[in-house]
């Protein structure tokens, strides 16, 4: 639920240290593959990445967390009004006073938060996206915006030029890659959860896909695993991984220390697909999840990648 504003709290505010201790506890408690990444970074960035997380996190729970039962349209636009009160400095809640240090010390946006907020209110509603049209702009909302607000915190490679004709080179911009990047995820998130949605009567991939593959609803309700089904499945992977391709070609953009966490990210999360794949693409009954001993493997292939590529 919303906090009280901080004219109205009975007990001040956290200290900084604290509240970013405490954005970086919930980061790795419930993001364990996107935390092990920004352990990569630098610890003014990594700090900054907990704070964005830990918004994120708590905007997405108020359509999906346990009180989301209570969350309207008004709340909706009390957060957003909160959001407001963050970016002009004045904390509402313990985290808040990271994400205001943070925004202080990056230049980030509003707009990615505000859309993320839009996003929170398609889900209030929507249960079923007819077109991948409509699932696309869904995942940018939740999850592409965080590749926007990350980018501000990421930084661009700035070279040193030694001639006028490079000086008069535009500076290159990563953002629509890092959109892709958020997109994989969130799409890979899909997935992976199709089965938990299910239960909650949620459908999200597109419902033209299903009639594609001859598949219903009501088999994605019931669980019904066939050739439909794997070929449906191998559809959705393969655009997912379209995306992660598309995200990989912005990396090199990124400033130099943010590279190898970015990639160590991507290859990490994309992962999840080929434990789907391997699962035989039962993800009702199944839950995919990368080992921890294939994550520590797959670092020294991300630092390569992030040095030559």
């Amino acid at each position: 639920m919303l906090q009280l504003p901080e004219s109205s709290r009975v007990t001040p505010l956290a200290p900084l240290e604290e509240a970013y201790e405490l954005c970086r506890q919930v980061t790795a408690e419930y993001a364990k593959t996107f935390y092990l990444g920004t352990l990569l970074m630098s610890e003014e960035k990594r700090r900054a990445i907990w704070a964005i997380y830990v918004w994120c996190r708590r905007t997405d729970e108020l359509v999906d967390g346990a009180q989301s039962s209570l969350t309207t349209n008004d709340t909706l636009d009390e957060w957003e009004q909160n959001l407001e009160a963050i970016f002009a400095g004045n904390p509402i809640d313990d985290p808040d006073v990271a994400l205001v240090d943070t925004l202080s010390r990056f230049p980030i946006s509003i707009q990615p938060f505000r859309d993320m907020i839009a996003g929170q209110r398609m889900d209030l509603y929507r249960s079923r996206y007819e077109t991948f049209e409509e699932l696309e702009l869904y995942c940018y909302r939740v999850a592409g915006t965080v590749g926007l607000m990350s980018t501000s915190v990421m930084g661009i490679d700035r070279p040193l030029s030694h001639s006028p004709w490079d000086a008069a080179q535009v500076k290159p911009n990563p953002e629509p890659e890092a959109v892709a990047l958020g997109i994989a995820n969130q799409l890979t998130n899909i997935l992976r959860d199709v089965g938990e949605d299910a239960r909650r009567g949620r459908i999200y991939i597109p419902l033209e896909d299903l009639d594609r593959f001859n598949y219903s609803e009501k088999d994605l309700l019931n669980g019904v695993i066939d050739e439909r089904w794997r070929s449906l499945m191998r559809y959705q992977i393969q655009r997912a991984r379209q995306f992660y391709i598309e995200a990989e070609s912005g990396i090199r953009h990124l400033s130099p220390d943010a590279r190898f966490p970015v990639w160590s990210a991507l290859m990490l999360y994309s992962q999840i697909l080929d434990c789907i794949e391997r699962n035989q693409y039962d993800v009702f009954r199944k839950r995919a999840y990368v080992p921890s001993w294939q994550k520590f493997l797959s670092l020294p292939i991300a630092r390569l990648r992030a040095a030559v590529l």
